[in-house]
């Protein structure tokens, strides 16, 4: 597998070895040794699928206290995959990643605890799959607006698909419960 650096440090994309021929293709998508090696040495103790169709636009979320760890990848589909560093006191603070996932490029997305996630579906539909370090907290999900201005993401959609909660999720800046930087 390849580990590709971000411009921030904590976030990594993962592109496993594919093997391949006129039957169709293998990937080992988690093992580990190679990704304990990579530094991904949290346990996985929940996995999540989703299927969505063109448009849809999941995030930001994030869980804090109970934060969790993702290794994010489109099964079927492209989307657009976006990490946010949303650390009090982090020096990347606002910050983000963002990265076309797709069944083409099989590339994974590493999004480390303290990062709000989000992505937006480009293709006609897609299912998105995670890996999970902790588990899911619905009463400790923070949820952060799609395009505050703040953070800068250019989704390149003005109206996409949201949830009723997505729709009215406050700005960053007006978030109280984040993480703290070097606590999560």
């Amino acid at each position: 597998m390849n580990v590709v650096a971000t411009d921030l440090p904590e976030v990594l994309i993962i592109e496993p070895k594919l093997f391949g021929d006129q039957r169709g293709f293998f990937i080992e998508t988690y093992q580990l040794q190679r990704y304990t090696g990579a530094g991904l040495a949290r346990p996985f103790v929940q996995d999540n699928m989703s299927r969505s169709c063109r448009g849809v636009l999941r995030g930001l979320h994030l869980q804090n206290p109970g934060s969790q760890g993702k290794l994010v990848t489109a099964l079927a589909g492209r989307v657009l995959d976006v990490a946010v560093d949303v650390r009090a006191g982090s020096p990347n603070f606002g910050r983000h990643v963002a990265v076309e996932l797709s069944e083409e490029n099989r590339r994974q997305l590493w999004v480390p605890r303290g990062f709000a996630h989000g992505f937006l579906v480009l293709s006609e539909t897609a299912d998105f799959f995670y890996k999970c370090d902790a588990l899911y907290s619905p009463e400790n999900e923070i949820s952060i607006r799609w395009n505050d201005a703040a953070i800068g993401i250019e989704w390149g959609i003005d109206n996409p698909a949201l949830s009723t909660k997505d729709a009215v999720a406050p700005l960053l800046a007006d978030v109280d419960s984040l993480p703290i930087y070097g606590h999560v």
